[in-house]
């Protein structure tokens, strides 16, 4: 595999047994097989973990613990049979608390400053801004997960730059391009990259047999769109920056063809209305 196709995932769902994404460890090995082959050589794999639970140390200590016990075993057998691919584990943290400490370094990307974030039910509260400035002020950079999911966010458009003036970094999923979440998201995906606001791009993959990783499809779509050099920043320089600890590189927007474009805002319009 040429040094080019090496990409950087930063949101799945592999960790055996602890959310909706593998359920077994020959589930989570046969996802890393897929994701390997698409060209992924870094993996920070993101189990869901529910905010509220940090009210109680007690019980979120309980769940991570039990990320810990199947991280560890994912871990080993992937360096068996993948001992290339460097795979790391942080955690999808779910905003249901807006005023979460996030202290602990197993939620957080590879255990850096940045820490994947989700908006609870795929609905945007009231706010957000705010929390995501907190979020800033204690040390950490939020990257919001597929902000194209969120309902209402095209009616609600200028939220996108008040999180980014506040300090988040923005996840666009590769099937959002392809329309895997409904071509609502894929008019808000199309929109987002059009204006340059997303910072990186993962799978969000689950590690289900009959789930695409995407990976392969998102690539033909930026160089179909002749964007070859944006989908590097997004998968390759600027996920590896996250991880280092450095901002990430500026991403220019372009054009997508209007033809293309109208199918897709139009739907979101009749949706919308």
């Amino acid at each position: 595999m040429t040094d080019q196709a090496a990409f950087t995932d930063l949101h799945s769902h592999l960790v055996p047994g602890v959310d909706d994404g593998a359920r077994t460890l020959d589930e989570a090995l046969d996802g890393v097989a897929r994701m390997v082959e698409s060209g992924v050589q870094r993996v920070v794999t993101t189990p869901h973990f529910d905010a509220s639970l940090l009210r109680d140390p007690g019980r979120a200590d309980e769940r991570l613990s039990q990320v810990d016990e199947a991280f560890a075993a994912l871990r080993a057998a992937v360096a068996d049979v993948h001992p290339d691919l460097v795979i790391q584990r942080g955690h999808e943290v779910m905003l249901d608390d807006p005023f979460p400490d996030l202290s602990d370094e197993r939620l957080r990307l590879g255990a850096t400053t940045a820490v994947l974030v989700e908006w609870p039910r795929l609905r945007i509260p009231p706010a957000t801004p705010d929390v995501v400035a907190r979020i800033r002020d204690q040390g950490w950079v939020p990257v919001i997960a597929h902000p194209e999911r969120y309902h209402g966010l095209a009616r609600e458009f200028g939220l996108i730059g008040a999180w980014r003036r506040a300090g988040a970094r923005l996840q666009l999923n590769h099937g959002s391009l392809v329309g895997r979440y409904g071509a609502a998201a894929q008019a808000v995906a199309f929109r987002l990259l059009e204006g340059g606001w997303i910072d990186v791009m993962s799978s969000d993959f689950h590690s289900r047999a009959h789930l695409p990783v995407f990976v392969d499809e998102a690539r033909q779509w930026f160089e179909e769109h002749g964007q070859g050099e944006v989908f590097d920043l997004l998968t390759r320089l600027n996920p590896q920056r996250l991880l280092a600890d450095e901002s990430p590189e500026a991403v220019p927007s372009f054009t997508i063809e209007r033809g293309f474009w109208e199918r897709f805002t139009g739907f979101l319009r009749h949706r919308e209305s």
